[in-house]
């Protein structure tokens, strides 16, 4: 008989706890969920309101006996999932499995996966918070209810085994109108004009931009405009109008948030989202070191808090003023958003004492990169500010306004340890000061040149995966837990492809983006998923019933179900006809969406099953033999050039567009068996299908 059993959802964590825990205490692993709503039917008992049909997960009934077993033979049973709503309903799951009443205190939850605080946590048990759990089942079952509810629409009018959801249609369709704004954008002609100007006196150099006229903005759109200035500024004296000092501050950002920690992991370390909450998730759980055991290196990694701890902030003085001086350090507080959960302390290092360097033996690179960067942005969020003195120089030349700026670092304060990044990179247009001479106001300056430039306007960029979270974040949509498995369903779905680090819909993407705001706009649109994540909230702060909320969304929704059904039933998606005929019956192969893609289909399935791909061919000729050179894609969907003749009677293969007239000897080897290995998996793949298919066809055979 043990005196306590602990429960915690990974076998990581629970290794990490064991040593804590002294005395006759067992901890085990649920190895998350252990019930849920069964995947082959609804599960949601729409007649009597709602009521969930929980089911064991199949594969779990072994660990499911075990935990049983364990909390038979154990005098109290704690359940110490992660201190989520996730966690929460895990809990009240288990306490449903293992016949623990709801209002047992049994639930401990912990930050951090330190000695203090799960010693804490255990001293300091409480009941199921029911209220968080019902925000969990809301979410849930709400989901599920748009999934099951729409995706047979999907189904029958584009293809099987699509899906949609409320907040993963929400993320395509994002992705779709930013597409839109980029191939509708029409570029605008502007230019710049820059006088290179000298003082008098030292005769030292300096630009200066144009920016008005008469105090008044001035936007130059052709060269005709441009060559009416340049005459204005041909006599034109230019001289000194203001002379401008001061001072700038900038303040170093705060810890980290699930969402920020995902945005700057992707724009400083190219992690994708899903990879930065993995690899954070070791780093929470532990990590062994010497001297140390199994160690929790950071605090609970999905939070939208910036708040610290009181004792973190003394730890985070100490190592500042240590490490950088007294002057490097400021007591800083940072204002939470609105719409802040505040369970949890932002994410930040667990022991100072362990600096990234001191662990970085004991670390994968990838934890070492991640926990580098969660390391050095806490301490930075207790810096002081960098201070920058600045200059402005303002310049008259024949009513035509001028100004030069410059700044110089004067303090780096955080600056010294972290500078985050942003995505819309744009080069500084100021100068150091340095290199700008001193001047005093009616200084008459020499020109030197006036230098002019065209320019045109760029569309809005693509999404990558850190500047989408930061626009669900920003919009309301979805919460810290949902983002990287947002990402990851849309891609895996082929709704959208990443190219080049950047996120754009393919055609199947489009498609069913277009079908689903025709039909279905009031449930797949921003205003209403975010509008759903208040109400979630509400039913977390007891302020609202679940199934209230549920009914409310079900009436209206499931008359646009039915509606769109019907409308729906006698419609048929029209198919682009190509100029390529079959060769089985002879109708001219339409064009249709598959998982890679677009390819080639009879349309007169199903009696006609003939299908191909789509091979698309550029208008140089192979350098080796003259023949036709197509364009295909590895299995990281990157393009490549190969000969119509390879393999039979050529070789060429490239990673680079070949140039009219080029001539190859050599060929990409590395290339070459890159492909080979696909081609490879690519049978393997179709091999196991027909088996699997095969087997099936017996099994059914042998039933009847």
């Amino acid at each position: 008989m043990t005196d306590k059993l602990i429960i915690v959802e990974s076998p990581a964590k629970a290794n990490t706890i064991k040593k804590f825990l002294g005395g006759n205490t067992k901890v085990v692993a649920s190895m998350g969920h252990i019930r849920d709503l069964p995947k082959s039917k609804l599960g949601i008992d729409i007649e009597h309101d709602f009521e969930p049909e929980y089911i064991n997960i199949r594969g779990k009934a072994s660990l499911i006996n075990s935990l049983k077993k364990d909390a038979q033979q154990a005098k109290k049973v704690y359940l110490a999932t992660d201190p989520d709503r996730e966690g929460e309903a895990i809990a009240w799951h288990l306490a449903y499995i293992l016949g623990i009443s709801p209002d047992e205190i049994c639930r401990i939850t912990f930050n951090e996966i330190t000695k203090e605080a799960v010693k804490e946590a255990v001293k300091h048990p409480r009941k199921i918070d029911l209220n968080l759990t019902d925000a969990q089942q809301a979410r849930r079952i709400l989901d599920r209810i748009v999934g099951y509810k729409i995706s047979p629409v999907l189904w029958k009018k584009v293809k099987r085994g699509l899906s949609a959801g409320r907040v993963q249609s929400v993320a395509v369709r994002l992705i779709c109108e930013r597409e839109d704004e980029i191939e509708k954008f029409k570029p605008e002609e502007y230019w710049n004009i820059t006088a290179i100007l000298s003082d008098k006196k030292t005769k030292k150099q300096f630009e200066s931009k144009l920016i008005g006229k008469n105090k008044e903005k001035l936007e130059l759109h052709s060269k005709e405009e441009v060559d009416d200035v340049l005459k204005d500024l041909d006599k034109a004296k230019f001289i000194v109008e203001d002379v401008t000092t001061g001072e700038k501050k900038r303040t170093p950002a705060p810890p980290f948030t699930t969402s920020t920690m995902q945005q700057e992991a992707s724009r400083k370390l190219s992690f994708a989202i899903r990879k930065t909450m993995s690899v954070a998730q070791t780093l929470y759980e532990g990590v062994k070191i010497p001297d140390r055991g199994v160690t929790g290196l950071i605090t609970y990694m999905r939070t939208d808090s910036t708040r610290i701890s009181e004792e973190a902030r003394r730890a985070a003085k100490e190592v500042v003023e240590r490490n950088f001086g007294e002057e490097y350090y400021e007591n800083r507080y940072y204002k939470m958003k609105n719409d802040s959960q505040d369970a949890h302390e932002a994410i930040r290092p667990t022991y100072l004492d362990l600096s990234p360097e001191k662990v970085k033996d004991y670390l994968t690179l990838d934890q070492y990169k991640l926990y580098r960067l969660i390391y050095n942005r806490f301490i930075a969020s207790q810096m002081s500010a960098a201070i920058y003195d600045t200059i402005t120089i303002d310049i008259n030349a024949n009513d035509y306004n001028f100004r030069t700026s410059g700044q110089s670092i004067r303090f780096k304060g955080f600056m010294c340890l972290y500078v985050e990044d942003v995505d819309d990179k744009k080069e500084s247009e100021e100068l150091g000061i340095a290199n700008i001479p001193y001047l005093n106001k009616k200084d008459e300056l020499n020109k030197e040149d006036i230098e002019t430039k065209q320019s045109f306007s760029e569309p809005p960029p693509r999404y990558t995966e850190a500047s989408l979270v930061k626009t669900l974040e920003e919009k309301g949509i979805g919460r810290p837990s949902t983002y990287a498995p947002t990402i990851t369903t849309i891609l895996a779905r082929n709704y959208i492809e990443k190219i080049q680090r950047q996120l754009a819909p393919t055609e199947l993407g489009k498609i069913v983006n277009k079908l689903l705001i025709e039909n279905f706009h009031d449930v797949i649109n921003v205003e209403f998923t975010a509008e759903m994540e208040e109400q979630f909230d509400r039913i977390a702060e007891g302020n609202k019933k679940w199934k209230e909320t549920i009914r409310e969304f079900y009436k209206p929704f499931s008359k646009v179900v039915e509606k769109v059904d019907k409308e729906l039933e006698h419609v048929k998606l029209e198919y682009e006809v190509s100029d390529v005929k079959c060769e089985k019956c002879g109708r001219n192969m339409v064009i249709k969406i598959g998982k890679y893609g677009k390819f080639l289909a009879c349309p007169g399935y199903p009696e006609c099953r003939n299908a191909k791909p789509i091979i698309e061919e550029i208008d140089v000729p192979c350098p080796k033999c003259g023949g036709k050179v197509q364009i295909r894609k590895t299995r990281k969907k990157r393009n490549y050039y190969i000969c119509e003749n390879n393999p039979k009677s050529c070789d060429y293969i490239s990673w680079t567009k070949p140039k009219p007239g080029e001539k190859v000897e050599e060929t990409d080897e590395e290339l070459k068996k890159e492909v080979a290995k696909k081609k490879r998996t690519t049978k393997r793949t179709k091999t196991a299908t027909k088996k699997t298919t095969k087997t099936t066809a017996r099994k059914r055979k042998t039933s009847k």
